[in-house]
C-alpha cells in the first residue's frame, strides 16, 4: 500500500468532517472492498436462487464450490504474492520497470501452471462423481483466481487502488447477474456466472498492467534469482493465509460440525454463516489502520530514515523515533476502539441481524466469538504492517507460524470441549499472537537505532 499515504494526506488536509469523512470512507473501500464485494456478491446469488435454482441443495453446493475455490488460491498465491511483492518495490525503487512485465509473465506462467496442474487432480479426486462441466468450470475458476491475486501486486504497485476497487465492482456485477441469468441450469449455471464475471476481472486487470508497464522482453525470470527473493516472505504468505483458513477446514471435515456437500468437498452449517458475517464487520478497523499507519506513522518512518542516511544527529533520531512509538500505539489503539465499538453494535443488534438474513439466533454466541477475532486480526494485521516497515522479516513468519499451530491446537481443544467452546480456537489464537507481537515490537522499538546501525 506505499504511496497511498498521499491520498489520504490530501483528504485530511481539507481540515473539515468532510475531508475526514472522505479519507476513512476511501480507506475503508481500498482496504476491504474487494473482500466484502465478494461476500455480498456470494451471498445474494445464493438469497435470490433459492425459489429458482432445483434442486435448492445445488445453491449451497455452489456456496461452498466458491468458498473453496477462495481457500485453495489464497493460500496457493500466498507463497508468492509477499516475495513477488517485495521483488516489485525493490525493481521500482531502482527505477527498472523495464523489468516489471517480462518478470509478472513469467509469474503469471508459473502461476497457470502450477494451479492448472494442482486443479487438474484436485477436480477429477475430490468431484469423482460430478458432471465434466462441472470439473472443467472448477478448473477454470481456480485458474482464473490464482491469477487475478498475482494481478493485484501490480496494481497495488501503481498505486492504482480505485481500479481495483472499481475492477472488483464491475466483476462482480456480472458474477451476480451471470449467476442469476443462469441459475435455472443449476449449480453449473451459477458456476458459469461466477466464472465469466472473474474472467472480464482479470482481463481488466491485465489491460491496465500491460498498458501502464510496456516492456522490450516478453518474458522473464528474474525474480527467481536467490539473491533477489526472500524465501521468509514466501513461508509468510503462506503460514498467514493458512493461518485464516485453517480452522475453517478442520470444523469443515470434523464428523461433529461438518457434511458432505459436494464431491467431497465439506461444510460447515454451524460455522460458516456466522464467520462471513463477522468478516463484513472489519470494515472501520481496515479503514483507520490503512489511514493511521500510511498517514502519522510513515511520516515519522521517512522522517527517521532520512535522518540516518544524512547524518542526523543522535538526539534528533531519539526525537523521531519516539514520536515514530507514539504514532503506532495511538494507530493500533485506534483500531482497537474502533473494532470495540464495532463489536459493542454486533452484539447489541446481532439477534435482529440474523432474523432479519433468515438464520436462526443459535449462531448468535458463534458470531460474536468471530466477531472479536476478525477484529484481532485486523490488530495483528496492522501490527504485521509494522514489522514489514521495520524489515523484520523472520519476526513476521514467526508470528504467522505461531498462528497457524495455535489456531490448529486451539480449535481441536474446542472440540474436545464442546459446542460451547466453538470459534474460540481462532479468537483466543489470535489474542495470543497479538500479545506476542506488541511484545516483540516494543523491543524491536527500544533497540531502533543500534539494529539500525550496528547491524549493517
Amino acid at each position: 500500500m506505499a504511496g497511498i499515504g498521499f491520498e489520504f494526506r490530501k483528504l485530511l488536509q481539507k481540515d473539515t468532517y468532510w475531508g475526514i469523512f472522505q479519507a476513512y470512507g476511501y480507506s475503508g473501500v481500498v482496504s476491504s472492498g474487494p473482500w466484502i464485494l465478494s461476500i455480498i456478491g456470494i451471498l445474494l446469488v445464493g438469497i435470490y436462487s433459492y425459489s429458482v435454482v432445483v434442486p435448492p441443495v445445488a445453491v449451497v453446493q455452489f456456496q461452498v464450490s466458491i468458498t473453496n475455490l477462495f481457500m485453495a488460491s489464497l493460500i496457493l498465491t500466498g507463497i508468492v504474492q509477499l516475495a513477488y511483492t517485495r521483488y516489485i518495490a525493490d525493481r521500482l525503487f531502482e527505477k527498472r520497470t523495464d523489468l516489471v512485465t517480462p518478470t509478472f509473465n513469467g509469474l503469471l506462467m508459473i502461476t497457470v501452471l502450477a494451479s492448472g496442474i494442482l486443479g487438474t487432480i484436485a477436480v477429477f479426486f475430490l468431484f469423482p462423481d460430478q458432471s465434466n462441466f462441472y470439473r472443467l468450470l472448477m478448473l477454470g475458476a481456480f485458474v482464473i483466481m490464482c491469477c487475478i491475486w498475482c494481478c493485484t501486486i501490480i496494481l497495488s504497485g501503481l498505486k492504482q487502488y480505485k481500479v481495483i476497487v472499481s475492477m472488483f465492482g464491475v466483476g462482480y456485477i456480472i458474477v451476480v447477474g451471470g449467476a442469476l441469468l443462469l441459475r435455472p441450469w443449476g449449480m453449473e449455471g451459477l458456476l458459469l456466472g461466477f466464472v465469466l464475471g472473474h474472467f472480464v476481472l482479470l482481463m481488466g486487470m491485465l489491460l491496465m498492467i500491460f498498458r501502464n508497464y510496456p516492456g522490450n522482453v516478453f518474458i522473464g525470470f528474474d525474480f527467481l534469482d536467490k539473491r533477489r527473493i526472500y524465501i521468509s516472505l514466501a513461508f509468510t504468505g503462506l503460514f498467514y493465509n493458512l493461518g485464516i483458513w485453517i480452522d475453517k477446514i478442520m470444523f469443515w471435515y470434523n464428523p461433529d460440525t461438518g457434511e458432505q456437500i459436494v464431491g467431497l468437498l465439506h461444510h460447515s452449517v454451524i460455522y460458516d454463516l456466522p464467520v462471513f458475517l463477522a468478516y463484513l464487520a472489519i470494515m472501520p478497523g481496515m479503514a483507520v489502520f490503512l489511514v493511521r499507519i500510511e498517514t502519522d506513522f510513515v511520516d515519522f518512518y521517512v522522517k527517521f530514515y532520512d535522518a540516518v542516511r544524512d547524518g542526523g544527529s543522535l538526539d534528533y533520531l531519539n526525537e523521531i523515533r519516539d514520536e515514530m512509538v507514539f504514532a503506532i500505539r495511538q494507530g493500533i489503539f485506534e483500531i482497537i476502539k474502533i473494532q470495540g465499538i464495532t463489536v459493542l453494535i454486533v452484539f447489541i443488534a446481532g439477534p435482529s441481524l440474523l432474523r432479519w438474513i433468515g438464520i436462526s439466533e443459535l449462531h448468535l454466541p458463534l458470531l460474536y466469538v468471530q466477531v472479536v477475532g476478525a477484529s484481532l486480526q485486523v490488530v495483528f494485521l496492522g501490527l504485521l504492517n509494522v514489522f514489514f516497515y521495520l524489515d523484520k522479516r523472520i519476526i513476521v513468519t514467526i508470528l504467522t507460524l505461531l498462528f497457524v499451530v495455535l489456531n490448529v491446537a486451539l480449535t481441536w481443544l474446542s472440540f474436545y470441549l464442546g459446542p460451547a467452546f466453538y470459534g474460540y480456537g481462532y479468537a483466543v489464537s489470535l489474542l495470543i499472537v497479538v500479545l506476542v507481537s506488541m511484545q516483540w515490537l516494543e523491543k524491536r522499538l527500544s533497540q531502533l537505532e543500534y539494529e539500525t546501525f550496528m547491524l549493517q
